[in-house]
């Protein structure tokens, strides 16, 4: 009896914490790039972060709280880790369940930081937090971490 009580707590555990996982999925430069692409009647808010970062962590949550109060606009706030790709599920998974993050998550799968960075935009020198916003084809890159009220202004630029 013990044996199927633990091999059940095993699964169950195992269970929840696979199919949390799934929320957070590895994205290529070029994936991301497809998705805005084909999303092009959206706003896009796509925050570079990671797990180690505090700047990163204390942003966050004005980033759950943009899209919360914009939720009938055709916003997309999009969190991309850039963690280690091992750190996946011992790490970033663990993190977003314990912050309860909402909007979507990815952690970032590249190898070669310098050039993801150029591509994802040249002015960018890889210090992190940044944000990318886009709308309607036009692009802002900010390099730097945002209050929530440093947020709204530059989302109410687009």
């Amino acid at each position: 009896m013990k044996i199927r009580i633990f091999i059940l707590y095993v699964f169950l555990l195992t269970g929840s914490v696979m199919s949390y996982s799934q929320n957070v999925k590895l994205i290529t430069v070029d994936q991301l790039q497809e998705r805005i692409k084909n999303g092009k009647d959206s706003t896009y808010v796509v925050n570079f972060w990671a797990t180690w970062c505090a700047p990163c962590i204390k942003e966050l949550p004005h980033f759950e709280k943009l899209s919360q109060e914009f939720k009938s606009d055709k916003l997309a706030v999009v969190l991309i880790s850039v963690d280690f790709k091992s750190k996946l599920a011992s790490a970033v998974v663990p993190f977003v369940k314990r912050k309860k993050l909402k909007n979507q998550v990815f952690l970032l799968n590249e190898s070669n930081p310098q050039e993801y960075i150029d591509r994802i935009d040249p002015s960018w020198s890889g210090s992190i937090p940044a944000t990318l916003f886009i709308k309607n084809g036009k692009r802002t890159f900010v390099e730097s971490e945002f209050t929530y009220e440093q947020l709204l202004t530059e989302y109410k630029k687009l």
